[in-house]
């Protein structure tokens, strides 16, 4: 008995030794700027930061295994771009040499629609935001590669659990048109048109203390509409907050050892506004195949299942953080085996194959991949924001007046017009080069391995059965038991991906599919022979690499030129105070002569703080401009004087304490070419 334990031990000890995991957890702000910066993902000129509601986080964990690492970033944005992941590359290597790769590098955008863009670099995607804005975009560089590094500096000897569970009520399928043309014994297999389960991964450390958590749930973070003006990270990243604060007690947002965060997945079709799409005017259902209405009724658009956009948020956020909180208490099955990863850059139009088509008499069809281009039922947005004009979903032929103004910008050659048939191209994007790249055209693709898990980063938002059929090609190709992760919106940023199916049908979805109808059919051939170079130990490299465009950048955004204040009232002087007096449940809205938020974003701190005074004279902090209690709108007074006030409203939780209350404004004025910092502080208040 004695030589059968002191085997047993060692085979133990040998096993944790091959095995043995550090982990590291870390998280940072990158807010970007909050003001007069339009927001990326409704592509709506009109949609302009006035303020913020959320503060945007960077969240990084670390799975070590000796000199291996699997680095999985999200991040509270709409998208990540080449670039940024480059820069956030760059700036590793010079701390840590070949530590982290293209390989093992995952950075994922949640897909929020109410964050400040302009850092994509393409054309096409910072149009609606005026350009390249260099704000965002070093926010979002420093904030996710100081997350990465507060992880490395935090690993330690840990394990990690793989968990998943389902979760109804939140989510329905946008375009169920398009993924009804999907194969009915493919269908068959599935007992819902989106997937519901949420995928998690914890860490916890040598004491069993969970300190970590990702979890992958396939939702479009568009509970926030697009009438939307204050930053705000929408469902999931309201859930992320919910999450570390039940783990992070007596926490403030953004603070607190364990992180948690939840990650984009398969979402391209999947949409939070539970109650369907009907039509404003008349409360009617839309057209079930164009989500359009008559002239008198529309627009069409899907609602949630709050009152408004702000309480449907809270509900799907709540839901969301309780059922990942109640896996996390839950065993769940241990990942154990070695960490390995693989790169390659493609050029997905460039790219060939053969498909097989089910409905074809001729079952095996040679395929290729088109020049990118947009569709027609591109311009007519989704029911979760509108487009505008009279453009459709639905549409498969384009028209006279669209193709007149399409042509005069690039005429798409015959070629173009047959590869992408059945979609009419309204851009033709991958001809056009003035002034740069519109759309990437040269993609990284990955593979990320930790044991018996595989992460699949995907460049763009695919649907509900195009991540199926990854996630089950991948299952079927390794041949053993996995479980496949589908990483939305990941490295960078190359619009949707359908299922040639669901292209036909020519939804929003598959209007926005850019490299044409076999798009996923070309992608699954490359995340094929990705995972067979992977297990076969090899490595590829295609000598591709996206081009530099860093010196073509434009940026029609105005900078800010200079701050001032009117006489006598100066930099946080607080025009309205609040009230003696207030109960749990009241709002207290204050106003400040202010400056305007983008000459510091204040990160890892904030604009205004609500505090407490404690037993001992001082001022504890309870609330910032990252609670989900709080929100600030900055307004221009004056632009020919430089003059600006804040509005900050502070809504009185129930869990609040009696007592006194005061809130302090800090900001930054500009005058020249320097910088001034300032704070102003209210009048004392009560809350009973």
């Amino acid at each position: 008995m004695k030589t059968i334990l002191i085997i047993f031990s060692l085979v133990t000890q040998l096993r944790w030794e091959i095995f043995a995991y550090k982990i590291g957890v870390g998280r940072a702000d990158c807010t970007g700027p909050p003001v007069e910066i339009n927001f990326m993902g409704y592509g709506s000129f009109s949609q302009t930061g006035e303020g913020i509601h959320l503060r945007q986080f960077s969240r990084a964990f670390i799975i070590a295994e000796n000199e291996e690492r699997a680095v999985f970033v999200s991040v509270d944005a709409a998208m990540i771009s080449y670039y940024v992941k480059r820069d956030v590359l760059t700036r590793l290597k010079q701390y840590y040499g070949n530590l982290f790769t293209e390989a093992n590098l995952i950075i994922s955008g949640t897909h929020t629609h109410s964050t400040p863009g302009g850092a994509m670099k393409s054309v096409l995607y910072d149009m609606s935001i005026l350009g390249f804005i260099k704000e965002t975009y070093n926010a979002l560089v420093n904030g996710i590669y100081e997350s990465i590094v507060r992880a490395q500096n935090n690993l330690m000897d840990g394990k990690v659990f793989f968990s998943q569970v389902k979760i109804d009520g939140i989510t329905i399928n946008r375009s169920p048109s398009a993924y009804e043309n999907n194969p009915e014994d493919e269908k068959r297999i599935y007992s819902d048109n989106v997937d519901k389960n949420l995928m998690q991964l914890k860490f916890v450390d040598e004491a069993n203390k969970i300190v970590g958590a990702i979890n992958w749930f396939p939702i479009h973070p568009v509970s926030m509409n697009k009438t939307n003006r204050i930053i705000s990270t929408d469902n999931v990243g309201f859930a992320s907050i919910l999450l570390e604060q039940k783990f992070n007690k007596n926490s403030l947002p953004g603070q607190g050892k364990f992180v948690g965060a939840f990650a984009s997945s398969n979402l391209g079709d999947v949409s939070p506004n539970i109650k369907g799409a009907v039509c404003v005017k008349s409360g009617l259902p839309c057209d079930y195949l164009t989500s359009s209405c008559n002239d008198d009724t529309g627009p069409c658009v899907t609602l949630g299942p709050g009152n408004d956009m702000f309480e449907s948020t809270k509900i799907v956020a709540t839901k969301l953080s309780t059922v990942a909180s109640d896996l996390l208490k839950q065993s769940g099955v241990e990942v154990i085996g070695k960490i390995s990863s693989i790169h390659e850059f493609v050029n997905i139009s460039s790219m060939s194959g053969v498909y097989f088509d089910p409905k074809s008499s001729q079952n095996q069809i040679q395929i290729k991949g088109c020049l990118p281009a947009m569709g027609y039922s591109f311009a007519a947005g989704t029911t979760d924001g509108p487009g505008g004009f009279s453009f459709k979903q639905g549409t498969n032929s384009g028209n006279p007046f669209w193709n007149t103004v399409r042509d005069f910008i690039y005429e798409p050659t015959a070629e173009d017009i047959e590869c992408h048939r059945p979609k009419p191209i309204l851009l033709n994007t991958g001809r056009m080069t003035f002034p740069y790249e519109w759309q990437p055209m040269i993609v990284g693709t990955s593979l990320l391995r930790i044991g018996n898990i595989i992460l699949a980063p995907v460049t763009g938002e695919f649907t509900t059965m195009a991540g199926r059929r990854l996630r089950k090609m991948i299952q079927e190709t390794v041949g053993g038991n996995v479980e496949v992760v589908i990483a939305g919106l990941s490295n960078t940023y190359t619009s949707y991906v359908t299922t040639p199916e669901e292209y036909q049908i020519q939804r929003y979805e598959g209007a926005s599919t850019i490299f044409g109808p076999h798009t996923l059919t070309l992608y699954l051939q490359q995340y094929q022979k990705l995972l067979r170079a992977l297990n076969n130990g090899q490595k590829l490299d295609s000598n591709l690499q996206p081009p530099n465009l860093d010196d073509k950048q434009i940026s029609l955004a105005s900078g800010v030129i200079f701050d001032s204040h009117p006489i006598g009232k100066p930099f946080g002087y607080v025009e309205i105070q609040p009230r003696e007096q207030y109960t749990r449940g009241d709002s207290v809205s204050v106003k400040f002569i202010s400056a305007n938020p983008r000459n510091n974003l204040m990160h890892e701190k904030s604009y205004f703080t609500v505090e407490q005074l404690e037993g001992n004279g001082k001022w504890k902090i309870v609330a910032t401009d990252a609670n989900w209690e709080t929100k600030f709108y900055w307004t221009r007074i004056s632009t020919l004087l430089g003059t600006s006030e804040m509005v900050f409203i502070w809504e009185i939780p129930e869990s609040a304490q009696a007592g006194q209350y005061r809130i302090q404004h800090f900001g930054n004025s500009l005058a020249l070419t320097y910088t001034t910092p300032f704070q102003g502080v209210t009048n004392n208040f009560n809350v009973i």
